[in-house]
């Protein structure tokens, strides 16, 4: 059956759709012959109790040079539609915890991937935290002491914003570090919430693995190894990227993680794993589905829209018999 599905998304004619993950869901709704919208979140509006978006009707090619065209975009009541795609990239800030309390007044009658509330209550570096024994020794402050007393402790450490995205500003120190203060002072200035400070793990230089979780079963795997001088995998900061299969430790994290995920209506999620030690939780929009097909792995928009259109059709079952209940 066609879907209405509106995404709410950045601007579609800058992205890289050889790399995009929402470009790739896109483009097997569209082969599943599903009926997608588009809109950008300065767009989205409540009124009255009703979530309306000025959105626009939304075809997509997998041609780098003429991937989409869009009809005239109109108000639209966003509770006509069957399916919203939140998958706009950070930073996570205001304007999007907003559009989250926002898409809320949509639910249950409309499937959000991922669940608003949830992505507005996961921040990936803090809801990694929920697992310690997972994780690296890992300090959220902003207080120097501490961030002294750690390195102290552990010698060397990753040091990046809290709600940092993308590779940014993300810092290796060290013990008795000359640049340290200054480096102190920089975030003192530029970020006003704490920030992420982690034990370095040197494995990095043999790959930060991307996991996908796919309503909380893993589904696909790609690593990414940092350029030479640098200490960031992101695929976005010259990472380079490679297959990769899932570890025996691996599996032990997404079966701790995974039914959390689940339960939280977090459908599509991509966890960091560097040498065995989950580093963070993406939530809000996860990439990688591209990459892992290019290298041979799933065709993963495959598996996430089998995942939703499963969802819709437990979730119309149950309102089918609770209708139908006789009192």
């Amino acid at each position: 059956m066609a879907l209405n599905v509106a995404v709410q998304m950045d601007p579609i004619d800058k992205i890289n759709i050889a790399g995009d993950s929402t470009f790739a869901l896109l483009l097997e709704a569209s082969a599943r012959g599903h009926r997608l919208s588009y809109y950008t979140p300065d767009k989205l509006s409540l009124r009255d109790g009703r979530v309306v978006a000025a959105a626009a009707p939304l075809a997509v090619r997998d041609s780098a040079r003429d991937h989409f065209t869009l009809g005239d975009a109109r108000p639209l009541d966003l509770a006509s539609f069957d399916v919203v795609l939140l998958r706009q990239d950070p930073p996570f800030d205001l304007a999007y915890i907003t559009s989250t309390h926002l898409l809320e007044h949509l639910q249950p009658n409309v499937l959000i991937v991922n669940d608003p509330a949830s992505v507005r209550n996961a921040p990936e570096k803090l809801f990694v935290m929920n697992f310690p024994q997972l994780m690296p020794p890992t300090l959220i402050t902003r207080d120097r002491g501490a961030i002294e007393a750690f390195l102290d402790e552990h010698g060397e450490a990753v040091m990046k914003p809290l709600h940092g995205h993308g590779g940014a500003a993300v810092f290796k120190i060290a013990r008795r570090d000359p640049n340290f203060a200054s480096l102190y002072d920089l975030f003192a200035a530029s970020f006003r919430e704490p920030w992420v400070v982690q034990r370095f793990l040197p494995q990095v230089t043999n790959g930060d693995k991307r996991i996908i979780l796919v309503d909380g079963v893993p589904a696909g795997a790609v690593n990414r190894v940092p350029a030479e001088n640098d200490i960031r995998a992101n695929l976005a900061r010259g990472g380079a990227a490679s297959a990769a299969v899932f570890t025996a430790r691996e599996r032990e994290i997404c079966a701790v993680i995974g039914p959390e995920l689940k339960r939280r209506g977090l459908l599509f999620a991509g966890i960091d794993v560097i040498d065995g030690h989950l580093t963070e939780i993406n939530v809000t929009s996860p990439t990688g589905i591209r990459a892992i097909k290019r290298l041979g792995g799933p065709d993963l928009a495959v598996t996430i829209w089998d995942a939703i259109e499963a969802k819709l059709a437990t979730n119309s079952a149950l309102s089918f018999t609770e209708g139908t209940q006789i009192v």
